[in-house]
């Protein structure tokens, strides 16, 4: 009886469910609207936007790509999602420019250095010494010359969006470094950049170019014994645990670019690409400040958690080490461009003390 009773159910609900389908085509056959639920609406019309980068979450980049999907998607009223993959989670170092290329990923954030790879214009980036202070770097990326800089990125079917700042690079040895000489017979870990190459190597230090997450195994195995890196991300990946010696020398900068699909771009409505942007632009002002303080308390963590002996170059010392390293820009001047060299050296003049 009750298994009879079951059925009777089953076929009763069947025949409602048949009622609704038959009741609500035939009013909207007519130009009805019924009410909808409005969550639902046009979800399966949400454009979804992979955002691929290669460091940890809790690191400046990290935050920023978190930052930047939570206000597109408040801008946009949810007609677009961010998808933030992490941590190399998608692609590596030297596979994201091609799985962007390719439309595989629609959104990266490489380091300025992997751009010299399309563009020998961005090793103007990786000069040692070229934005001696942080107004430098933010007159420098703000105005003409990052605007230059992205717009090489078209040739390649790359819209250039907005550069993230990680603050400036310290060095770390299982040796003191605290003058030029002290560098000879180091062997160290550095991004692809033939700029990097030749700063570590014009004073007998040699190089070898390794992806970020394959850094702390390096120094860990003495493969190399010496790296440069921000404090954010010695902090994250924890290579205060394997070096015994950090120098705080401001020599260089560390920042990404953010870089979109352009033929994905353009294929975006444009109230679309303008909440975009808005998002972008209101993350990375939020990130020039967030990421110079999240330098400063990590390096107090690192004083607190470690053993590893911190030294901070006298102004005496920085000096030297600024007069020694600047040799070499004379060797990348026709490479880069005299115009957009010289508009640079021009900025940095000015914050020179």
């Amino acid at each position: 009886m009750r298994a009879y009773t079951g059925y009777i159910v089953l076929i009763g609900i069947g025949v409602l469910i048949a009622i609704y389908v038959a009741f609500q085509s035939f009013f909207t056959s007519f130009g009805f609207d019924l009410p909808r639920d409005e969550e639902q609406v046009g979800m399966e019309d949400q454009i979804v936007i992979k955002f691929s980068h290669v460091v940890a979450e809790n690191t400046p980049k990290g935050l920023a790509a978190s930052r930047f999907a939570a206000l597109v998607d408040e801008y946009t009223d949810h007609r677009v999602k961010i998808e933030v993959y992490p941590n190399q989670s998608l692609y590596s170092d030297h596979q994201e420019i091609e799985a962007l290329q390719e439309n595989k990923v629609q959104m990266i954030a490489p380091t300025t250095s992997k751009i010299t790879n399309i563009s020998k214009k961005w090793m103007l980036l990786d000069l040692p010494y070229i934005f001696p202070t942080d107004e430098a770097l933010q007159e420098a990326l703000n105005g003409e010359v990052g605007d230059e800089l992205l717009n090489h990125l078209h040739a390649v079917d790359i819209k250039g969006l907005a550069f993230w700042s990680n603050n400036f690079k310290q060095i770390t040895s299982n040796e003191q470094i605290r003058h030029p000489e002290d560098f000879a017979g180091k062997n160290f870990r550095i991004m692809p950049s033939p700029v990097l190459e030749s700063q570590f190597q014009h004073f007998g230090a040699s190089t070898s170019r390794l992806e970020f997450n394959d850094t702390f195994k390096s120094l860990e195995i003495n493969k190399t014994d010496s790296q440069e890196n921000t404090i954010s991300n010695i902090y994250s990946k924890k290579l205060y645990e394997v070096q015994k010696h950090l120098t705080i020398s401001n020599h260089g900068y560390l920042g990404y670019v953010v870089m979109m699909n352009q033929s994905f771009w353009e294929e975006l409505p444009v109230d679309i690409q303008q909440q975009i942007q808005r998002a972008m632009d209101d993350t990375t002002s939020w990130l020039w400040d967030k990421s110079k303080e999240m330098n400063e308390t990590q390096l107090h963590d690192i004083e607190k958690k470690s053993n590893i002996e911190i030294y901070t170059l006298s102004e005496k010392e920085r000096k030297e080490w600024m007069e020694a390293m600047t040799d070499i820009y004379p060797e990348f001047e026709s490479t880069i461009g005299k115009d957009l060299l010289d508009k640079m050296e021009r900025i940095r003049d000015k914050y020179i003390e």
